[in-house]
């Protein structure tokens, strides 16, 4: 049995659905198990009482995880959970020990080093941006053309999310990806702004970036995130403006994990073209 944390999230919801079709037993978290429409299969959860038992691998989505994190992995490993598969962040790879307390990448970091210490299999999987981030733009595109947000020249090389759980599909089966940390991108790197003529270009709409400061966007972003800290989205903008006018890191582990290339993000945009259509 595989439990799996986050499930309906953008991760966890392709992650539980490759693995169901894989004919996987697969217990899924969520905070609404009565509305978690799965698969047939997958057993829903409340990610509130995570029921370890028959469990032997875990993935662990921190932004997924119910209530603590150690208290979590305490309860994985006292189940004898002999596999640990966690969703962690590029940024652990690039600033390293530079890491502001707080910060995304110190968190993830936490996260791993506590994995390491309690399971022997385990693997990091460290993504960059998400093209699926792009939905933070729904309700904007929903109601115009214009999509409001900080830094119109941050550039970043976004993953498809079905690309991440296909290479977390083959951490939790195979043996290849144990002890490794794979930094994880798209294949091609964008601005926020390109990204937003891709959507249009898709949308047959005439789309655009309009910068707003710094402040505005962390304002607007506690004010729709409420359970997201303040530390988090301080990081965020900072790791944004550290990204303007610099190439983004773009890997080819995608590629090489799963043998074929990576998605782009006008595919993306075309599976997920539905969630951007104007309101009736």
């Amino acid at each position: 049995m595989i439990m799996v944390t986050g499930a309906t999230g953008n991760f966890g919801r392709p992650l539980v659905t490759e693995l169901a079709a894989q004919g996987r037993k697969v217990r899924a978290l969520t905070r609404t198990p009565e509305h978690a429409e799965l698969p047939a299969g997958v057993e829903p959860c409340d990610s509130a009482a995570p029921d370890f038992a028959g469990v032997s691998a875990l993935v662990l989505n921190i932004a997924g995880a119910p209530g603590s994190t150690p208290a979590l992995l305490g309860a994985a490993k006292a189940a004898g959970v002999r596999r640990v598969v966690t969703l962690s962040s590029l940024l652990v790879a690039t600033d390293g020990e530079a890491a502001a307390e707080g910060s995304t990448a110190a968190i993830h970091r936490d996260l791993e080093e506590a994995v390491e210490a309690d399971f022997e299999q385990w693997t990091h999987l460290r993504p960059g941006a998400f093209a699926s981030n792009a939905l933070q733009w729904k309700a904007q595109l929903q109601a115009g053309d214009v999509v409001h947000g900080p830094y119109a020249g941050a550039c970043t090389a976004p993953i498809h999310e079905a690309d991440l759980a296909a290479v977390a599909v083959r951490a939790l089966l195979g043996d290849e990806l144990l002890g490794l940390a794979p930094s994880l991108t798209g294949p091609q790197e964008l601005t926020l702004a390109e990204q937003v003529e891709i959507l249009g270009a898709v949308l047959d709409r005439p789309l655009r970036y309009q910068e707003i400061s710094p402040e505005a966007a962390k304002a607007a972003m506690l004010a729709h995130n409420s359970w997201v800290q303040e530390e988090m989205i301080d990081s965020l903008l900072s790791f944004l403006a550290d990204t303007v006018g610099r190439p983004a890191l773009v890997t080819g582990e995608v590629e090489r994990i799963l043998g074929r290339p990576a998605l782009t993000y006008a595919q993306w945009a075309e599976a997920n073209a539905a969630a951007f259509s104007a309101m009736a």
